[in-house]
């Protein structure tokens, strides 16, 4: 019987108890709707047999997964009760039907599940409460569908206008439901959601995702379309002015462009195959519309290979005197290297073709390395380019990118030679000692072909892809230490070492340099300001300590802005400045005269070092005190430096019998040697003898003199090898006021070096044993000790052994106790303990060295 509830106003169609359950993938049938289905499975068209001899009603439900045949469990609880309107049989036995949806309904249990399924059902009643609210909802569903249907090219303006026609807002959700784009598990959500409030709410939320999809898609088509449509009409402009120009005579911008390349080649003389690499380019130029991206590209590579100056060059000026007359004006000094320029110049003279030398300059900061190299371009008149290479990590900095990156450039080397102008500058590659790498390559390997006189002939950059000849550049390094070069990269150069400059040569580089050059920085007239020798001697001993003169242009300046001042201000007209303006115009000294201030201590001995920025004195302090022979080094010291202490230590300890010290003195006793600056690191092995002398002069409580500074490597036999930076070493003696200095005897070849008048000025005292050093430093005590030799043991006599002893041993016994006593006064002999292990540890931990003593 038919039901007699009431809702909406209609009335409820009868649907039976028992349905057969027909299972539909990604379809969800709202009632009121008709939608076509195509029923290919066997089990499915019997079903629909059964449906059409029957009431013509199935239960049409989604299915949760995409299965051909899903189980109960498979399918949704909730679905449509729908009509079997029209059904069609098609050849291959699947059927086409049209049905339409009836009511809402639910599957209680299924009571068939073969040959099809069928199951117990029951009607759900939708809940709808007629109301203002109701209504606004659903006027908005119905304004945003229209909106939708504006957008959407899937949804005719037919349809909007159905949907006005609906009354009932349940019809008119399930009929927006049933034609908008929503995924399927969202038009189930709609199909259970009975209350039709709720439904258009959700509804709404759906919609509004949709609107919103709709429009950034429309707004991509738009922009697209915008930019064919432009791309379209600059394409039909372009042939309507190709034609106009043709009818002219004229020819277009493309075709300009390729001629002009084309002339510029023929103009500069480019190589056959780079010749043959930019026609390439240019037949795809010229296949290829301006607007495209690679026609900038290909335009900008061509550029590149058409500016370099392939086959053009400055013709050397070989006249030698005026060279080194250029090179005189411009520095003060540096012989050994302005002469390799006068040799390179007489060769180049009788020899044209000669390849370009590769010259390293290594020297401390401020030295004039850099200038240097503008001085010889000068000289030579060549075009001068400089690079700077510290902090490099990339080694496509040198060979450049590959044209397949974007924004790629060549090389520094070939912009560099681009930016000169020619092919055969002066190319100054600055601070070669601090290129870095990591994960992008090592630049100090890209630069062995490049600096290389056997490979450098073919160079080639990553985004040239051609060779390009760098044997005709003169390639000039510069770095402060050879140290961190590549060794292979340090064999393809020459090395010149340019030390640091004398008290003298700085007075002369200040008077003929740095002076004008300061004066000119400051607008100063040479009538206004006059800086005597006194005082320019003042600034370089007590206001600046370095080998190059960077710091003493910089107290210069200083100086003259000070002058500046008081004449701008209208204090003054003039000003001559005096050794003893100094203290007013650059405040208190900076630096002093340590060795001549200070008395004769000691422990303490003058050592010479060498370091990055030139030479410097090196004071070694040694201290006795009570202990159980431990030896403690402090003020961080390296390996090798701690190496030079101990085998010091064990020298004085085989010869200290000789000097009268007790058998027990050491196993009673801890020695401490420290250098003071404990925060720089030092290394190496030249503070040997410096060491040695120290630890003697405590051990024996005789005095060192501090205006004799000493370097050299010890051995355990007490011999004393040669080292290196002499020049250095002897120069900042020099600069403290040393005034004898002992150096080992195989170094006394190097004196040539140096300065007469600096070694008119000192006394150098060459030595093969620690024997003659301690000779010459320690101040005698009245009570000489046995003559020693290369071979201490051949050297015994064993009939004057007691009279040794009994003349020189109480002597020196009473001066080791009185530095004992001295030293164990300020420390117990606990704390001395309980101190020598912590700094035996601080010892071993010391960092990197950046100094060599």
């Amino acid at each position: 019987m038919p039901d007699n509830d009431i809702a909406l106003g209609m009335q409820e169609p009868y649907i039976p108890d028992i349905l057969p359950v027909l299972p539909l993938k990604e379809t969800v049938i709202y009632p009121h709707i008709i939608v076509p289905l195509l029923i290919t499975r066997e089990e499915y068209v019997k079903l629909i047999d059964d449906a059409l001899t029957a009431d013509r009603l199935v239960a049409a439900v989604a299915s949760k997964e995409e299965v051909e045949a899903p189980e109960p469990e498979q399918v949704y609880n909730i679905g449509t009760a729908a009509a079997i309107i029209r059904m069609l049989k098609l050849p291959d036995g699947s059927m086409q039907l049209f049905v339409q949806g009836v009511q809402r309904i639910r599957i209680l249990e299924y009571v068939q599940r073969q040959p099809h399924l069928k199951a117990r059902v029951e009607k759900v009643k939708e809940v709808v409460e007629e109301s203002v609210e109701l209504e606004g909802i659903a006027r908005n569903v119905l304004t945003q569908f229209k909106k939708m249907v504006f957008l959407a090219p899937y949804l005719p303006n037919e349809i909007f206008i159905a949907a006005m026609n609906i009354g009932e807002p349940n019809n008119l959700a399930d009929f927006i439901a049933s034609n908008i784009n929503i995924e399927m598990e969202e038009k189930q959500e709609l199909l259970e959601t009975l209350d039709v409030k709720e439904r258009l709410e959700k509804l709404t939320v759906f919609l509004n995702k949709e609107i919103e999809i709709l429009e950034i898609g429309s707004r991509i088509q738009s922009e697209v379309q915008t930019e064919m449509s432009k791309s379209q009409r600059e394409y039909f402009l372009r042939e309507q002015l190709k034609a106009i120009q043709k009818e002219l005579g004229e020819v277009d911008e493309r075709t300009m462009e390729i001629s002009e390349f084309r002339e510029k080649m023929d103009e500069i003389g480019i190589p056959e195959a780079a010749r043959k690499e930019a026609e390439r380019e240019l037949d795809r130029l010229a296949k290829m519309p301006v607007a495209a991206a690679e026609y900038t590209v290909a335009r900008t590579y061509l550029e590149w290979l058409t500016s370099l100056p392939w086959n053009v060059s400055t013709e050397d000026n070989l006249d030698i005197k005026r060279a080194r007359q250029v090179l005189d004006e411009d520095h003060y000094d540096l012989d050994k290297v302005k002469d390799r320029i006068v040799e390179y110049l007489a060769v180049r003279k009788l020899k044209e073709d000669m390849k370009g030398p590769i010259l390293c300059f290594v020297g401390p900061p401020g030295v004039g390395k850099t200038s240097l190299g503008q001085s010889i371009a000068r000289a030579l008149g060549r075009n001068f380019v400089r690079i700077s290479l510290g902090g490099m990590h990339d080694e496509a900095e040198i060979r450049g990118h590959r044209r397949t990156y974007i924004g790629a450039l060549p090389g520094r080397i070939i912009r560099g030679i681009q930016r000169a102008g020619s092919n055969n500058p002066v190319f100054m590659l600055d601070e070669v000692d601090k290129i870095g790498a990591d994960f992008r390559g090592d630049p100090a390997s890209a630069l062995l072909e490049v600096l290389d006189p056997e490979q450098n002939h073919s160079f080639s950059d990553h985004y040239l892809d051609v060779d390009f000849d760098l044997s005709k550049v003169m390639f000039i390094t510069t770095a402060n230490t050879p140290i961190p070069i590549h060794p292979a990269l340090l064999d393809r150069m020459e090395v010149l070492e340019l030390p640091g400059y004398t008290e003298v040569e700085k007075v002369h580089i200040a008077m003929d340099h740095l002076l004008p050059r300061q004066f000119e920085a400051h607008g100063l007239k040479k009538s206004q300001i006059t800086i005597t020798e006194e005082a320019l001697r003042g600034i370089i001993r007590s206001y600046t300590r370095e080998a190059g003169v960077r710091n003493l242009e910089r107290e210069i300046a200083t100086v003259c802005r000070k002058v500046a001042t008081s004449i701008a201000s209208g204090k003054r007209k003039s000003r001559k400045i005096g050794e003893k303006d100094l203290h007013e115009l650059l405040g208190p000294s900076k630096f002093r005269f340590e060795v001549l201030e200070e008395d004769d201590e000691v422990g303490v001995a003058t050592g010479l070092a060498w370091t990055e920025a030139g030479g410097d004195v090196l004071f070694v302090e040694s201290q006795v005190m009570p202990g159980e022979g431990d030896l403690i080094l402090t003020g961080k010291l390296g390996d090798v430096m701690q190496e030079s202490a101990k085998a010091a230590l064990t020298y004085c300890r085989s010869v200290a019998d000789r000097y009268g010290v007790e058998p027990g003195f050491f196993r009673n006793n801890d020695m401490h040697v420290h250098v003071p600056a404990g925060a720089i690191p030092k290394d190496g092995p030249s503070a040997g003898v410096t060491m040695a002398t120290a630890l003697m002069s405590s051990i024996t409580g005789r005095k060192v003199r501090k205006e004799v500074g000493m370097t050299g490597e010890i051995t355990l036999r007490g011999k004393v090898l040669p080292i290196g930076g002499l020049k250095e070493k002897v120069l900042a003696a020099h600069r403290a006021g040393v005034k004898r200095i002992i150096i080992p005897e195989e170094n006394q070849k190097y004196l040539e070096e140096i300065p007469a008048f600096i070694r008119k000025d000192l006394k150098f005292v060459p030595v093969k044993h620690i024997e003659e050093v301690l000779k010459v430093a320690l101040h005698p005590d009245g009570k000489a000790p046995r003559p020693a030799s290369a071979r201490p043991r051949a050297a015994k006599k064993p009939a004057k052994k007691p009279a040794a002893k009994k003349a020189s041993k109480p002597a020196v016994k009473k001066s080791a106790k009185a530095a004992v006593s001295k030293a164990a006064k300020k420390a117990s002999r606990p704390a001395a303990k309980k101190g020598s292990k912590p700094a035996s540890k601080a010892r071993k931990a010391s960092g990197k060295a950046t100094g060599e003593a």
